[in-house]
């Protein structure tokens, strides 16, 4: 079949890898572009950063660089769970037409 480059199962794991990929990246997304505290570990501050400026508009800065991030890896998740959707319609034609 023309346009077929994975297997029902693999398609089946693409989809909920993705999907699941979109939802924890969305949701992280959003908590570092609120500046949640608990997430402090994983934005890359420096101690220059902390005690350099008295406001924290550079942290805050660089919380939102990481949600961007986010976002952006959960936009790539999309593409690729709708790759893997694709593939399930490609795999469901071919057994239609075989059986």
């Amino acid at each position: 079949m023309r346009g077929l480059i994975c297997g029902p199962k693999l398609a089946a794991c693409g989809v909920i890898l993705s999907t699941w990929g979109v939802i924890m990246l969305s949701m992280l997304g959003i908590f570092f572009t609120t500046h949640s505290a608990v997430l402090i570990e994983d934005v890359p501050v420096t101690d220059e950063d902390i005690h350099q400026d008295t406001s924290p508009q550079r942290i805050y800065d660089l919380y939102n660089k990481v949600g961007y991030n986010c976002f952006i890896a959960a936009a790539v998740y999309v593409v690729f769970g709708a790759l893997s959707c694709c593939q399930m319609r490609l795999n469901k034609q071919k057994e239609y037409l075989v059986h």
